[in-house]
């Protein structure tokens, strides 16, 4: 019995420690973070002049000022959000209080493509491949996703949504497959065909979306046409027309536990982990690794794709030429934080999208410009990549080999 809770302990404490290094990479970069918003902002300097004590002052008041619009363009202001939900409760007007929500809304909008992107690479990593190409499966899904959408006609939302939806999953995943069995038959490597994927999507989609383009809408501007009534995802607030969370957001929790469920729970999910652990050892077990290689990358485009899918059907309704998202490149930063698993995605997607939420609201209430948000992101992933600056300067000890996740094992090797 005592060994059994030894165990747990050990495995309690392993947990422990692979979380703490991506939470406090994330307390690092908004401190560093602040250090760039204080040694930006003029009036600090003019603060310094008056003395040290005004200066340091203005700074800490400076800080404070940014990160709290940053959090209330993410998350609302939460007496905004009491004073609408007392009025929703007491006349039954709920305008006020889904205005109060449009912060919020707005972050979950954000995260919702920013998790299927995600879980795109983990899943990736977990098999031992990078996919670099998610941002062009993305745009190849925006094409397959928007055509269904626009160009099929009398179908009940029923039918026409997942044939929209299903559409994206398909162009994604062949984009990801041909890199895969590239990959798997040739041994190419996959970072440099998914990123020369990548420019032939762009310009694939250029040519098909430019004006007098295959897919152009005919008005003289370089956009598909708008899609269906019947394959736009439903909004969960149509009333305000302002806020655009929609269904795609369960989607994308759905995609997570289907990941999950993938990996851990079925011998698939086994078949990938072991192949992206020990390539050789799975083919000396009997797996066909040149099938789950390809499997691996399909599914990946397919989710990446999701992503796409998504952001068209629920938020833009149609595609422009320049549907450059960053999705695809923000999901690498995506996996990484999230450790390669599907709810560490989700937290990570959250963090990310709450950034892109609130940073303009941090331009307009605190004249911060939008970059900041990049700068932290970037640090995220920088600390995130060297964990052991971070185990450095907190003093965490390190987390022995086999608790930490190995997301590839040695890149076009086999």
């Amino acid at each position: 019995m005592s060994k059994n809770n030894t165990t747990q302990k050990r495995r309690a404490g392993s947990r422990w420690r692979t979380l703490l290094t991506p939470v406090m990479a994330i307390v690092t970069a908004l401190i560093l973070g602040a250090v760039v918003i204080v040694v930006t902002d003029t009036s600090v300097y003019d603060a310094f002049q008056r003395g040290f004590g005004a200066g340091l002052g203005r700074a800490v008041q400076v800080i404070a000022t940014a990160y709290s619009a940053l959090f209330v363009g993410a998350f609302g202001d939460p007496v905004r959000l009491a004073q609408g939900l007392s009025l929703w409760i007491t006349t039954g007007d709920g305008r006020a209080w889904a205005q109060a929500l449009y912060p919020l809304s707005e972050t979950l909008r954000y995260t919702t493509p920013l998790i299927f992107a995600g879980l795109a690479v983990a899943l990736g990593f977990r098999g031992g491949l990078f996919n670099i190409g998610a941002e062009g499966q993305y745009f190849i899904a925006g094409l397959t996703t928007v055509y269904v959408g626009y160009s099929l006609t009398g179908l009940p939302w029923i039918i026409h949504v997942p044939l929209a939806l299903l559409a994206g999953i398909l162009g994604g995943a062949v984009w990801g497959l041909i890199p895969g069995y590239l990959k798997a038959k040739t041994g190419a490597h996959e970072v440099i065909n998914t990123i020369m994927m990548n420019y032939i999507a762009f310009r694939f989609a250029e040519f098909m979306l430019d004006v007098g383009g295959p897919m152009a809408r005919g008005d003289g501007r370089p956009v598909s046409p708008v899609i269906q009534e019947s394959a736009r995802l439903q909004q969960f607030l149509p009333s305000n027309p302002n806020i655009r969370f929609n269904v795609g957001f369960i989607l994308a929790l759905l995609a997570a536990a289907f990941v999950y469920w993938l990996l851990f729970k079925t011998t698939i999910g086994y078949e990938i982990r072991t192949v992206g652990q020990n390539p050789r050892a799975a083919k000396y077990a009997g797996m066909s690794v040149t099938r789950t290689i390809v499997l691996t990358m399909a599914i990946s485009g397919g989710l990446a794709g999701l992503a796409a899918s998504t952001d068209i059907l629920g938020v833009l309704r149609f595609m422009p030429n320049a549907f450059a998202s960053g999705y695809g490149f923000d999901a690498i930063a995506l996996a990484l934080l999230g450790n390669s698993h599907p709810f560490g995605v989700i937290l990570a997607s959250l963090l990310f999208g709450a950034l892109q939420a609130g940073a303009r609201n941090m331009q307009a209430m605190a004249r911060v410009p939008l970059d900041l948000t990049e700068i932290v992101q970037g640090l995220i992933i920088i600390f995130i990549a060297a964990p052991a600056i971070i185990r450095s300067l907190y003093r965490l000890r390190a987390i022995k080999e086999g608790e930490e996740l190995v997301v590839t094992s040695g890149w076009g090797q086999l």
